[in-house]
């Protein structure tokens, strides 16, 4: 089995807004296609809405978090899709939106019908289009629950959560289709297991509040704007993000990325001194998920190529660390966990790693040290340092660079190395 360890010198080195729900009169019953389409529904001809203006409602209350968490109920919800989310996949936007819905429920209800469009039926792979009416049947979702260290929680998340997250993201450049941030370590990008308050759910609440209602001709509206992550990175990484504020830019971001037109580029500090001579490791990985339904992902034949190019910046040996050394990353490919496999398959695991690293070590220069000065292991040492691209309306390139935060500056500092220029 070859290694993937590649040394140098060897060959082949406006503010459109998406309705998300409506009040007014839902049908008691929908009508039953015999057969579920991914094409888009007929939608009847209805009579001219009456031209009264209809009776505004309060916002709805956000509840209190009970003694004990427990599933609350939503009633039956009508939804209109905004031109933002047109192409979209149903699943995809049902998954985004339902925050706190298990995805085997999500999956469940496009599989048996309880989810309309222009009252048929649609499979998961439907793609929604400008102004598809979505009927939402009753759903179970978790309550509230309070921040816990990093400002995120179990169940739907509070404004006031929210409002405390996003002050903590640093804004890099913004404007009316491009979002660069500076992401904070110990921030999960979405809501997923565990989380239901993710920086683009903050951002979109610090934003566009949890539910705006605009009155219109015949309706009363419940709007939220577009913001979507364009990639993602590690709930333990730092560094920069996009996000896309149309789903024109975000689909010609997409474009970049398949193409390998928008470069990366990541500091790591990682334990032992990195080989001599290797710049380049192309090395195949394979996901897999253990008995506790967690996600790893191993260097095995067969997996998918990853490709990451490798620059030291410095090498030490510290006379109680150890050989460290502090590295720029180049990934090549976009595999989930390359960086840190590739780093660690090649002996020299990134520092903080809570599942590729070198725990004992690790531990060893957390908080139970001895001497509060070598208490600076307190996060994983990966930062996403650059990101290039090309705008997506004027295609002018792009340069966005996340400056490091105190604590991987005191890592340096710790190691006597310099952060670079």
């Amino acid at each position: 089995m070859r290694s993937g360890l590649r040394q140098r010198g060897e060959p082949g080195h406006d503010n459109q807004t998406e309705i998300i729900s409506t009040s007014g009169s839902i049908p008691s019953e929908w009508p039953k296609p015999r057969a579920m389409s991914s094409t888009r529904p007929h939608l009847p001809k209805t009579s001219k809405p009456d031209t009264q203006k209809p009776a505004t409602t309060a916002g709805p209350k956000i509840p209190e978090p009970p003694a004990q968490a427990q599933a609350q109920g939503r009633g039956v919800e009508q939804w209109v899709v905004n031109a933002d989310y047109a192409g979209q996949r149903i699943d995809n936007f049902l998954l985004s939106r339902l925050q706190g819905v298990p995805k085997t429920r999500i999956y469940k209800m496009l599989r048996t019908g309880e989810v309309r469009v222009n009252g048929g039926r649609v499979s998961s792979d439907y793609r929604i289009e400008a102004d598809d009416r979505l009927r939402i049947p009753p759903v179970r979702v978790m309550p509230a629950g309070e921040p816990d260290a990093r400002h995120q929680a179990w169940g739907q998340a509070s404004p006031a959560m929210a409002k405390s997250m996003s002050e903590k993201i640093q804004v890099l450049f913004e404007d009316e289709l491009v979002l660069a941030i500076n992401k904070p370590f110990g921030f999960a990008v979405h809501g997923g297991s565990g989380v239901r308050l993710g920086v683009i759910e903050a951002l979109r609440q610090s934003r566009f509040g949890v539910n705006t209602i605009a009155a219109r001709e015949g309706t009363n509206r419940i709007e939220s704007g577009f913001l979507e992550l364009v990639h993602r990175l590690d709930r333990e990484t730092s560094g920069v993000m996009l996000i896309a504020k149309r789903r024109s830019a975000l689909t010609e971001f997409h474009r970049q990325l398949r193409d390998g037109e928008m470069r990366k580029r990541y500091l790591a500090l990682v334990w032992g001194g990195w080989p001599i001579g290797l710049d380049r490791i192309e090395a195949p990985l394979h996901k897999w998920v253990n008995a506790k339904g967690e996600r790893w992902v191993r260097v095995q034949d067969g997996g998918q190529m990853a490709i990451t190019k490798i620059q030291v910046l410095q090498r030490i040996t510290h006379p109680v660390m150890g050989e460290v050394s502090f590295l720029r990353c180049e990934p090549l490919t976009g595999r989930t966990h390359q960086l840190r496999v590739h780093l660690a398959h090649a002996g020299c695991p990134i520092i903080g790693d809570p599942k590729y690293g070198r725990y004992a070590h690790d531990a060893m220069f957390g908080q139970q040290h001895s001497d509060p000065d070598c208490r600076w292991v307190t996060r994983m040492f990966l930062h996403a340092w650059q990101l290039r691209c090309r705008h997506p309306k004027g295609l002018e390139r792009l340069d966005f660079r996340a400056d490091l935060d105190s604590i991987f500056l005191q890592g340096l500092h710790q190691l006597r190395m310099d952060a670079p220029e």
